[in-house]
Order: structure tokens, then sequence, then C-alpha cells
């Protein structure tokens, strides 16, 4: 008879943004012997420091870091290749003897990489998106919506990245989102998942804080580094923070006005990171970890 192989064990610390995951997941690091994998779609990017709460050298407290500057804001950095990527690195932290300890707020990430879904395996179609970059939010959501009327119900009208993946994947597979993503018949890891989370009233105060921060700490100039070097590319001009003070920088939105928008975006972000991470019904709210009780 066969045993069962024991799969992998990892922690994922989950949570909305400026629900203190960073901090959580470093004073546990320090505890069980583990080394931080960032679950951040906006980390990956080099320079995108104040505006995304990136944690400077002194922060992270001598716990190695990964997945944090690793490509340049204009490059095309996926969800499928994040995933190829983070799980060199939790393999490598495995074979060390040390504990992943995977943290962030960008559920997709954490749903290809720890749950039982498949990515597409869409490539991408440069021409179709070039197409595509010429339209208007509202057209490509009404276009997603006649393709994928069932799938496009998940999308936000100004997530344009995603509107022109979603149609993209859609164009290229000929199957409907929830076709192409496919479902794993099982997961690679053993997972013990903790969230991170606070009262609304203190989160919300939690997140005008942080914007407060950003502003006093160089958003302004960090916004006017990244157009100067890399031009208004997606990456940087559909990044919550970055937008709203382009807005400023171009005379459309007084600086406060851009700033009250910023925390009202801020604060919407944070309700639908909530949302998707509540659908994980394996998820442990404010809890002391497991791997601590023994």
């Amino acid at each position: 008879m066969k045993t069962k192989t024991k799969k992998p064990r990892v922690i994922a610390v989950v949570g909305a943004t400026a629900s203190g995951k960073t901090d959580y997941a470093i004073k546990l690091a320090s505890e069980v012997g583990g080394e931080i994998v960032s679950a951040d779609s906006r980390l990956v990017y080099k320079g995108f420091d104040v505006v995304c709460a990136k944690p400077s050298i002194a922060e992270q407290s001598g716990i190695p870091h990964y997945m944090m500057d690793i490509v340049e804001p204009d490059y095309d950095y996926t969800a499928g290749l994040y995933v190829k990527d983070a799980k060199k690195i939790i393999y490598d932290i495995l074979s060390r003897g040390k504990t992943p300890i995977i943290v962030g707020g960008t559920g997709l990430y954490f749903r290809l990489l720890l749950e039982n879904y498949a990515p597409p395996g869409v490539k991408p179609d440069y021409v179709l998106r070039a197409k595509l970059q010429d339209m208007s939010n509202e057209d490509l959501y009404s276009m997603l919506s006649d393709l994928d009327s069932e799938g496009v119900k998940s999308i936000e009208l100004n997530d344009r990245k995603k509107l022109i993946r979603s149609i993209e994947i859609v164009k290229c597979s000929g199957k409907s989102l929830k076709e192409a993503k496919g479902i794993k018949a099982d997961t690679e890891f053993d997972v013990e998942w903790i969230g991170r989370n606070f009262p609304r009233d203190i989160l919300y105060e939690r997140i005008n804080n942080r914007v407060d921060f950003m502003l006093e700490n160089g958003m302004i100039d960090e916004t006017k580094r990244l157009l100067e070097k890399y031009g208004r590319i997606s990456n940087v001009t559909e990044t919550i923070g970055y937008h709203e003070i382009i807005e400023y920088l171009d005379g459309y939105l007084p600086l406060d006005s851009a700033i009250d928008l910023l925390k009202q975006n801020t604060r919407r972000y944070a309700k639908r990171q909530l949302t998707w991470f509540r659908k994980n019904k394996n998820i442990k709210w404010n809890c002391y970890p497991d791997i601590l009780k023994k």
C-alpha cells in the first residue's frame, strides 16, 4: 500500500492594504525561522517604493525577502510568471530547513500559487493589446460583457489592465474566463492561512494615515521620477497612488483633492481585497499561528 506523500508546508499571510501584514509576517518569521515571499503585484517592480509601501532594508529586520524589485516597471510581468518564480524560491527556502511565509494582498497570486487554480496559459497578443489600448474602459467593459457575460461581473470598470487581459484570454482561447483558468486536481502545498484585519473604521483610519505618510515621504517626487524614466506606461498610470498624483501634476486636481481621491480609492481597493479573501474559508482571521502553538 502506497503512503501518501506529505506536502511541503508554508504559511500565507493575507489581508487588505494597511492591515499590518508586513509587520506581522516579519515578527512571525523571526519566531519560526521563516523567510518572506512577497505576493504583491506592485512590489515586483523596481522603484515602486513609497506609494506601494515596499518595506525598506531596515524595516525587513534582517529577514530575507523575495519577489520584490525583480523587474523594471515597463516589463509585462504576469501572474503566470509570478507563480513560476515564486515556486522556485519557496522550494529553495524549504531545502534550507526554513519556513516560507507568503505575504501580500494580491488575491490572484495566492489563488494560482497556493490554491487549486491553474493559470489560463494564454500568451500575450501584442497586436490585440495595441488595439484595445485605444478603447475607453467603458468600451472594454462592454466588449468583455458581449464575450463573457458572467466573467465580466468579477472585474471592476476601472481595472483597465485586467479588462484587457480578460478580453485577450477569451478571444485567444475561445473559452470563458472560468473555463480558461481551470482547476487543478489538488494543491501543491500544505498551507496555513492567516488573515489580518481591523474593524472597518480603524482600517480606514490606518489607510488615511498611510497616505499622509506617503505624501510626507516623497510620493510626489517618486511619481515624477517614474514618469521621467519610463513615460506614461500603464503600470505607472494605473497604479493607485501614482494615478491620483498624476492627476495633480497634470493640473486636473488640486493636491488636497488628489489626496482625498487617493484615500477613497485605497479604501475601495481594501474592500475588494477583503471580499476576495473572505471567499477562502481556510483563512483564520487575526489568529496565532498553529506552528507557534506546539
